[in-house]
């Protein structure tokens, strides 16, 4: 038969060995859950470190209480605690059944409960009790969910559900639990404790958390440093032979750095000969440019009159080209007589006598 507990009621136990499960639903929003179990002597507090029993420390010395593997059940996820009760010191008067939640709170655990079975090999598969643990404000991060206690020479079981802020680190100190200073003692009370968060694993109340910084560049040894190709030297724009001021000779740095330099010739450096001269009479141009103003033309006993305010243009042929020559100039040609048997063209009227 399975009773339904409620906050603060108890049963008694024929069982000598307990199986306690935790089961909720699990999802997106969902923290984990992490069972844990506390053996507490006659003055409620734990005899050493080693009386607490969860994530990081599986496995009581004496071997009588063990946390199991986390498994997936229909129902949703379960963490177990086993305990063999009657196999535990005198000493230990009672087993707390604590739940921590890793990154939040209870308030965002769905249907969380505790299951109690008999864990002997032949008991039913049907639970002893079960007990849905409800926070009280939902923002407990770590519960008592239950409790084993002696009454006499039998045990008995208790449902609590009594909710702390401070995680599983803020309920384990209460017990006598050490946490080492910096790691486990600045545990945020809103905050849930997981396998990252458990006591001797948290950071420091004190100590603000340690904001990681980028590691510096590591600056290369000098053997490490990989040396960059030589560069080849890049050659300067060859010069023009006819150039006069290419023929100047080149500086030092572009000796050093071309690798020319100038010498006489046969000295295997580069070398631009000299300019030829200039021959004395040099050939014309192939097309000469005409004057600057074309010489005047005879006019035939006419006087040289504007024709129609348009400027006078040569009457006969192309202007005269004048020839370059060398110096000194020729003398002037002669001034052509008229031919006597030349005969002017058709006019227009206006030089026809009248």
């Amino acid at each position: 038969m399975t009773h339904a507990m409620l906050k603060g009621s108890n049963i008694p136990l024929e069982a000598t060995a307990i199986r306690a499960v935790l089961r909720w639903t699990p999802g997106t929003d969902v923290p984990d859950v992490d069972a844990s179990a506390l053996l507490l002597g006659g003055d409620d507090r734990v005899r050493s470190d080693e009386d607490f029993v969860f994530y990081n420390q599986p496995r009581h010395p004496s071997g009588l209480v063990r946390h199991l593997p986390k498994k997936r059940a229909p129902e949703g996820l379960t963490d177990t605690i086993e305990a063999d009760l009657t196999g535990l010191e005198p000493q230990v008067h009672r087993v707390v059944l604590a739940a921590s939640a890793d990154g939040g709170t209870f308030g965002q655990v769905r249907d969380l409960s505790l299951l109690l079975y008999d864990a002997s090999p032949s008991a039913a598969e049907e639970p002893l009790a079960i007990f849905a643990v409800l926070p009280e404000t939902g923002q407990e991060a770590a519960l008592i969910c239950g409790e084993l206690y002696r009454r006499g020479d039998s045990w008995k079981f208790r449902a609590l559900g009594q909710g702390y802020e401070s995680g599983l680190v803020g309920l384990a100190t209460q017990y006598g639990i050490s946490v080492d200073d910096g790691e486990g003692a600045d545990a945020d009370p809103e905050q849930g404790n997981g396998p990252g968060n458990g006591p001797g694993n948290g950071p420091s109340a004190d100590e603000p958390e340690a904001i990681a910084e980028p590691p510096a560049s590591p600056t290369p040894s000098q053997a490490e440093t990989t040396a960059l190709p030589p560069q080849a030297p890049q050659p300067l724009p060859q010069p023009d032979p006819w150039d006069p001021q290419a023929t100047q000779p080149l500086s030092a740095a572009q000796a050093a750095t071309t690798g020319v330099t100038t010498g006489a010739p046969g000295d295997g450096d580069y070398y631009l000969p000299p300019r030829p001269p200039v021959p004395p009479h040099a050939p014309a141009p192939a097309y000469p440019q005409p004057p600057a103003q074309p010489p005047a033309q005879p006019a035939y006993g006419y006087p040289q009159q504007p024709s129609y305010g348009y400027p006078q243009q040569p009457a006969y042929g192309y202007p005269q080209q004048v020839q370059r020559t060398d110096p000194p100039p020729p003398p002037p040609l002669p001034m052509p007589f008229p031919d006597p048997n030349f005969t002017l063209p058709p006019q227009g009227p206006q030089f026809q006598n009248r």
